[in-house]
C-alpha cells in the first residue's frame, strides 16, 4: 500500500478539515458485498494494436507478447475493462449511491492506493471481455497523511470468451484534506551499499524573484506523493539533480523508481545521476480539459534518457506545434512557485522539427 495510506495518530496540533457528516460505519459497512458492475462488457476485444502500445510505453520486448501466437501482457488485465473517456453506464446504482454518500459527507477527494490482481488464463487477440465488480470492503474512518477518509476496495473478475481470465482488486482513499498541511518528504531509503557512499543532495539555489507567483491567490500545482520508495528522488530533484536507481545486483538502471528491481528481484540500490541530455520518444498536446495553474495547450513527452530510462515530462523552449518524435531536449528545472521545482526538459538548439 501507498506510504500515505498508512494510518498516523491524530493530534491536536494538526489542523485538519473535519468532515460535515461523520457517517455512521455501519452505513457505509452495509455497502460491502453489493455490485459495483454485473455482467459489464469491455468496450474493445483484446487487440493487438493495445498490446503493441502497451509494450512500447513500457519498454517491454518480450517476444511472448509479438507475432502470430502473442499473448497480452497479463498486467493489462485491467485495460481491457476500463471506459476511456465516455465511461460505463453499466455501473450499479450501489456505487453511485455510495460515492455520493461519501461526498456529501466532505470526502471528495480520492487517491489510488494499490491493486492487486491474479491471472487464471492469458489473454489473445480476439479474447471477449466481460466482468463483474463487487464492493468488496469499506473501511472505518481513517486519518492519514493526506487528510481523513474511508479505503474502498472493489474487486473485479473478468472473464475471456465466458471463461475466468483473473481477478483485480483496486483501493482508493475517499478522503477530506487537511486544511493547509505542508507535505513533507520521508526519509531517504538507501541500500547498505548507497550508504557507505551517499550522494550529495545540494541545497536547492534561490529562486528568482520573478518566477514567484504574481499573486498569492494563483493556483498552486499539485503536489506528487512523496514516500519512502521515492523520497530520494524528490531530494535530488530539490538539488537541481536527476536520480536514476540502479539495482546493486544486476546493475540494472530503472525509473520511475521503485523498491526492487523487475529485473532481478533485488530490494537493493543505489543511484546515478543523470547527464541531463534525451531525446523525445513520444508526446501529446494537451488541449483539454483545463486545469488550475496549467495554461493549454502544452507538450508533455515521454523522454529516452541517454542512460536508455524513459519518463514523463514538460518539453519546453519550443512552441508545442514543433515539439517532434527524435528531438533532442536537455534537462532543465523549473521553478513553478515559491516552494516548488519540476525536472522539465527543454529542446536542444537547432531542435525544432
Amino acid at each position: 500500500m501507498s506510504e500515505v495510506a498508512q494510518e498516523e495518530p491524530v493530534t491536536a496540533a494538526r489542523t485538519a478539515r473535519a468532515p460535515e457528516t461523520l457517517l455512521p460505519y455501519e452505513r457505509l459497512k452495509a455497502f460491502e458485498g453489493q455490485p459495483a458492475a454485473t455482467a459489464a462488457v469491455g468496450k474493445d476485444p483484446v487487440n493487438a494494436p493495445m498490446i503493441r502500445h502497451w509494450c512500447e510505453a513500457m519498454g517491454d520486448a518480450d517476444p511472448a507478447y509479438q507475432g502470430p501466437d502473442a499473448i497480452a501482457p497479463p498486467t493489462m488485465l485491467q485495460a481491457w475493462t476500463m471506459g476511456g473517456l465516455s465511461g460505463h453506464t453499466d455501473r450499479s446504482c450501489a456505487f453511485d449511491a455510495l460515492f455520493a454518500l461519501l461526498d456529501g459527507a466532505g470526502y471528495t477527494s480520492v487517491v489510488a492506493t494499490d491493486c492487486e490482481q491474479e491471472y487464471l488464463r492469458p489473454l489473445r487477440p480476439g479474447d471477449e471481455i466481460t466482468f463483474d465488480a463487487v464492493i468488496e470492503a469499506v473501511s472505518e474512518r481513517k486519518t492519514t497523511k493526506l487528510g481523513v477518509g474511508h479505503f474502498v476496495t472493489t474487486r473485479m473478475d473478468v472473464r475471456a470468451d465466458g471463461e475466468p481470465a483473473g481477478t483485480h482488486r483496486f483501493r482508493i482513499l475517499k478522503y477530506a484534506p487537511h486544511a493547509g498541511q505542508a507535505r513533507q518528504a520521508s526519509p531517504v531509503r538507501e541500500a547498505p551499499h548507497a550508504r557507505q557512499n551517499p550522494p550529495a543532495v545540494p541545497a536547492p539555489p534561490a529562486a528568482p524573484a520573478a518566477s514567484a507567483p504574481s499573486t498569492p491567490s494563483a493556483p498552486r500545482r499539485p503536489r506528487p506523493v512523496i514516500n519512502r520508495d521515492n523520497a530520494g528522488f524528490w531530494a535530488g530533484v530539490a538539488g537541481h539533480r536527476l536520480l536514476i536507481q540502479r539495482c546493486t545486483g544486476c546493475r540494472t538502471l530503472r525509473f520511475p523508481w521503485l523498491p526492487g528491481c523487475s529485473r532481478c528481484g533485488s530490494p537493493e540500490w543505489d543511484t546515478v545521476e543523470a547527464s541531463g541530455a534525451g531525446t523525445v520518444f513520444s508526446y501529446v498536446v494537451l488541449h483539454h480539459p483545463p486545469f488550475p495553474a496549467f495554461d493549454p495547450p502544452y507538450a508533455v513527452g515521454l523522454i529516452e534518457l541517454a542512460e536508455g530510462v524513459r519518463m514523463v515530462s514538460n518539453v519546453v523552449g519550443v512552441p508545442h506545434d514543433r515539439v517532434r518524435i527524435g528531438m533532442p531536449v536537455r534537462l532543465d528545472f523549473h521553478r513553478v512557485d515559491e516552494e516548488f521545482e519540476l525536472p522539465v526538459f527543454r529542446a536542444a538548439a537547432g531542435g525544432e522539427g
